[in-house]
């Protein structure tokens, strides 16, 4: 459902020097689709059609995707893999990439608006998504996370910046679900809660995963932190502080759901996610 969603994005628009190939390339290149999936099933949580969130899941990946294409830029982490893939500056350059980026961040906004749900509902959305990716978000944890570089940061800095780098994005959405179903703010305080613990969960994993995984097996350079001079949660917990906080984390999440009849999808993407290998 979102691929055949998200392939319809650029449908019918004028093509300009490779610029919408270069934002396919990075849109359509797969990976877990974490983010969009939680939007669609946050809306089923909520009672309402996950169809009618089509457009809102696919705003989110476009803007993860924006993000990801230029962290990987070398004024950022400079990276040359992405999801098994040479990353977009690689394949396109540098000037088409920072572009593709841009291009797929405003295009998001556009999508938001491509569905019939109630006016009310679009504009709700249009704010959340847009300060989860700016400066009081993604955005904001980016500097932040480039700030740090060559410095030991605290656990306490760490889980700023986490909580604005990646769980922004994430509780935007789960909120984003809650929005399109026109759930109360009951629930979306619960999925924001759910999602804010997720997201740690998941930033910590990925920590975890930069040392003791393989490039095979997570389709983009490792160690890449320690290269770059990065405090992360593994040099501030070690690695068995970070399995421990892993499994609160991932209980506090499940407890927050604790108001829905049925939760058992996030419930089984959340211990899933503590577990992951990639």
């Amino acid at each position: 459902m979102i691929a055949d969603c998200l392939k319809q994005v650029f449908a019918g628009h004028v093509r300009y020097a490779g610029l919408q190939e270069a934002m396919e390339y990075s849109l359509m290149a797969g990976g877990k689709r974490i983010r969009p999936v939680l939007t669609l099933e946050t809306c089923r949580l909520c009672g309402g059609a996950p169809e009618a969130a089509l457009p809102f899941a696919c705003a989110v990946e476009m803007v993860h995707t924006y993000s990801l294409i230029h962290d990987d830029l070398p004024a950022m982490d400079n990276d040359d893999l992405r999801r098994g893939l040479p990353t977009n500056h690689v394949v396109y350059g540098e000037a088409t990439a920072i572009l593709a980026g841009d291009a797929l961040l405003t295009a998001a906004f556009e999508q938001l608006t491509r569905t019939d749900l109630p006016a009310e509902r679009i504009v709700e959305a249009v704010r959340c998504l847009s300060q989860a990716a700016g400066s009081a978000g993604m955005a904001g944890g980016q500097a932040l996370d480039m700030a740090g570089e060559g410095r030991a940061l605290g656990r306490e800095e760490l889980e700023l910046l986490q909580s604005l780098k990646t769980g922004a994005l994430l509780s935007a959405a789960a909120e984003l679900g809650c929005i399109a179903a026109g759930g109360t703010a009951g629930q979306r305080a619960q999925v924001r809660a759910y999602a804010q613990a997720l997201g740690q969960a998941f930033q910590i994993r990925d920590d975890m995963l930069d040392v003791t995984s393989s490039e095979e097996e997570l389709g983009k350079p490792v160690g890449s932190d320690q290269v770059n001079g990065k405090s992360t949660f593994v040099t501030a917990l070690g690695l068995d502080g970070c399995a421990m906080r892993i499994e609160q984390l991932t209980q506090q999440g499940i407890e927050a759901l604790s108001g829905f009849a049925a939760p058992e999808f996030h419930i089984w993407l959340a211990r899933q996610l503590a577990q992951r290998t990639n």
